[in-house]
């Protein structure tokens, strides 16, 4: 197959606009290797992070590629009804700012990571095992995030083949480790500030572009046309029983993509970990919440554009029978970039990319950060009975950052996607979430929570692996990924307090701080 076969604009001096910001970011690695000093300057830039900065490097790891595309994937398949899940996470980040909850009282514990504070509560064990299963769970949930971004980078660029999907794979992921490995949070914290301006602006310049071009009456028309009043209302269900949504999924989204997604997935607390003090980790989810809303807003909308757009194009991939969509997510997933590719102006596009890019590095680096400091600081030192000299810390975190990558490029060309990238998101995540949620909230609020009902909340996790298209398949079970994480949710809190009540803390589990 042609290199080129597919339409779009983007040429030469896109990507040379695109080529001169990736260079940029490795500038930026090497030089943030000289302010590398200890574990704590790798992994929370020296806990120096002031209010500004600390929103801007949240927004810029959580407003990454792999969200551009998940989400715009499910305005395209969901309509404005999928609206729903940018206003959950926005709701659930602002109370937690208003409130400080978990937050805080984590942050006042001075741990860098989450299993840390496991083994403050708990006892070494428990820290060991969570940060086993962190980094399982971490790593799973990122295996699609390189597809996702060599899609986005093939579709705008017109490369249509499967030598070129892997290509931009393989060079992203070396892109991303180059500078991760040398620059660690401080980089992380310098590229991301840049990547938030460039992403905002690229973001809601590609909304205007698109919606001059497809219309406000057509969008409305085609989301009417195609998805009737499901297309509208996230709670309407059809005549045979069938929903995009229902009440079950709104209440996952609020509770996986609003409050865990700010305040237990690791990424983002890490940011309020690397906080200056409590205030600054408030003031950081007060003003966070705003972009927390518009990273689902904002490519849901342009999802939405996608389907009008090539609705009005006639039968194809996508629409392979008039007014019906493709359930092919591997299609759905190329709808915004294709939208992109044919709508946007020459340098236009070349911006876009390069912001796009930039969100897939800011989410990369700050995930392979994350996992490869719990496997370091919360697997490996606590299992050494002499701990690890700052250096062999250093050393090791960067060999698995290397080797995280390495598997996330395999995982991405072998896994088949079976449900929309937002759906596998959820569920994988979930295998750490619906148990660690558990844990910090009972372990923080609750004097009586024990070391036995932690294990088990922890284990009860596993059960959100019921909710994974392949494992769906096999079992043939009905139950949606959603319906799955709610039960794997309330199974957790309940095996906390019950192991709790039935096994109380040992006297011999200390409550002081571990020595890092």
């Amino acid at each position: 197959m042609h290199l080129w076969a597919v339409q779009t604009n983007f040429t030469t001096i896109d990507w040379c606009i695109v080529i001169a910001y990736l260079a940029g970011t490795v500038v930026i690695g090497v030089y943030a290797n000289r302010f590398i000093h200890d574990m704590a300057d790798y992994i929370v830039a020296g806990r120096s992070l002031n209010s500004f900065i600390s929103v801007a490097t949240m927004l810029g790891s959580e407003i990454g590629l792999v969200t551009v595309m998940y989400t715009a994937q499910k305005g395209f398949t969901g309509g404005f009804a999928a609206l729903h899940i940018g206003l959950a996470a926005g709701l659930m980040c602002l109370f937690v700012g208003l409130t400080g909850f978990i937050v805080v009282p984590l942050r006042r514990t001075g741990v860098m990571t989450i299993p840390e504070y496991y083994g403050q509560r708990f006892g070494k064990g428990v820290r060991v095992f969570g940060g086993v299963l962190l980094a399982v769970a971490g790593i799973l949930n990122m295996g699609v995030f390189l597809k996702a971004g060599a899609i986005f980078v093939t579709t705008l660029t017109g490369m249509e083949s499967t030598w070129a999907v892997n290509a931009v794979m393989t060079s992203l992921i070396a892109l991303v480790l180059a500078y991760t490995i040398l620059g660690g949070m401080v980089s992380v914290v310098i590229t991301d500030y840049i990547q938030f301006v460039v992403l905002s602006f690229g973001l809601l310049l590609a909304c205007g572009i698109a919606l001059t071009k497809v219309g406000w009456g057509d969008i409305v028309l085609a989301v009417e046309t195609v998805q009737g009043s499901a297309g509208f209302n996230p709670l309407t269900v059809d005549e045979a029983g069938n929903t995009n949504f229902g009440p079950a999924y709104i209440v996952w989204m609020f509770f996986s993509f609003g409050l865990v997604s700010c305040a237990v997935w690791p990424t983002a607390v890490m940011r309020a970990c690397a906080a200056r003090d409590e205030q600054v980790v408030k003031r950081l989810y007060v003003w966070s919440s705003i972009g927390f809303m518009t990273r689902f807003f904002l490519p849901q909308f342009l999802g939405i554009c996608a389907l009008a757009y090539l609705w009005k194009q006639g039968p194809s991939d996508f629409f392979p029978n008039p007014n019906e969509l493709t359930d092919d997510v591997s299609v759905t997933l190329k709808a915004m970039p294709t939208l992109l590719s044919q709508i946007l102006p020459v340098g236009v596009i070349g911006l876009i990319g390069a912001a796009m890019l930039a969100a897939f590095m800011s989410t990369h680096d700050s995930y392979l950060l994350c996992w490869a400091a719990v496997i370091v600081e919360d697997v490996i030192q606590p299992l050494c009975k002499d701990g690890l000299s700052v250096r062999r810390r250093l050393l090791l975190a960067r060999i698995f950052i290397f080797l995280i990558g390495v598997f996330l490029l395999a995982w991405s060309l072998f896994y088949p996607m079976k449900s929309d990238m937002l759906d596998y998101l959820a569920v994988s995540g979930a295998i750490y979430f619906t148990g660690a949620f558990a844990v910090l909230v009972l372990g923080l609020y609750w004097r009586r929570a024990s070391r036995v009902g932690a294990y088990l909340a922890m284990f009860s996790g596993s059960l959100s692996l019921l909710g994974l298209g392949p494992v769906k398949e096999q079992l043939g079970h009905s139950f949606s990924e959603a319906e799955v994480g709610l039960l794997t949710t309330s199974s957790a809190l309940i095996l906390m307090v019950v192991g709790s009540l039935a096994f109380p803390q040992r006297p011999d589990v200390s409550t002081a701080k571990e020595k890092p």
